[in-house]
């Protein structure tokens, strides 16, 4: 995709990053249902992400965080308003072309690994290469060198029983990144960790955001995993209630 045109924002738009966003939400609304079973999910959500930002999004049950970052996924469309990726509208994009923008563009990482149990780790991260026709041997390069970039390397041979929940989430890591996203979105990834393996695959996030340039997106219920992030959106009642901008990432911010 070419490079978005330099352009000001929108008024009462809520910036995230430079002048330039990597994307950009203006007036998206999300409905499901109809009649009297209709509910609003998003009420008009203006945003913008800067490219190498590192964003946690916040906000209770039912604020309309996850309806946003399911759109950002290409995972859903909004009711109305527009959603440029690179300064391409995506709400117009249909199916096959969202499938299109996630195999190139975007990686995944869910709080429930969703790696597949009879398959090695390597295998596991093989999987994109292999749904984008790679040859064997390239991919299997590709994706030993994500296991390496996380830490793994060593464990390439083993099931997902034979790992820890830590080592199983780098797993998980790794496979959305061997693709080299521009866009890492991840789902509570700490949500079934205990605390210091949190931490560690907090660090590894701030690392691949630091030194490969990845944009995160991260959905957290956590203050202490949020306070990882250089932004955090909260919602509300399907608005963005506020954006707080933290001087550093990559570990709890202390009050000065």
């Amino acid at each position: 995709m070419a490079r978005a045109r330099r352009r000001a924002a929108a008024p009462g738009a809520d910036r995230v990053g430079g002048d330039e966003p990597l994307i950009s939400l203006r007036g998206v609304t999300k409905v499901y249902g109809q009649g009297a079973t209709q509910f609003q999910a998003l009420k008009g959500v203006d945003l913008d992400i800067a490219a190498g930002d590192f964003v946690a999004v916040m906000g209770p049950s039912g604020s309309g965080k996850s309806t946003t970052m399911n759109i950002l996924g290409c995972l859903d469309v909004p009711s109305s308003g527009t959603f440029l990726f690179r300064g391409h509208h995506v709400e117009t994009l249909d199916r096959d072309q969202r499938a299109l923008l996630r195999r190139r563009y975007l990686g995944f990482v869910f709080q429930g690994f969703n790696l597949l149990s009879r398959t090695t780790a390597l295998e596991n991260v093989e999987l994109p290469l292999l749904y984008r026709g790679d040859e064997k041997r390239a991919r299997r390069a590709t994706a030993m060198a994500a296991l390496e970039k996380v830490g793994l390397d060593r464990w390439w041979d083993h099931t997902p029983a034979e790992l820890s929940g830590g080592q199983q989430q780098r797993v998980a890591i790794a496979r959305a990144i061997v693709t080299r996203p521009d866009v890492l979105l991840a789902d509570e990834p700490t949500g079934n960790l205990d605390s210091e393996r949190s931490v560690e695959i907090m660090e590894l996030l701030t690392d691949l955001n630091r030194e490969s340039g990845i944009t995160v997106l991260m959905v957290t219920h956590e203050p202490d995993m949020a306070a990882f992030a250089r932004t955090v959106i909260h919602f509300r009642d399907g608005l963005v209630e506020r954006i707080e901008a933290h001087h550093r990432a990559g570990r709890p911010v202390e009050a000065d």
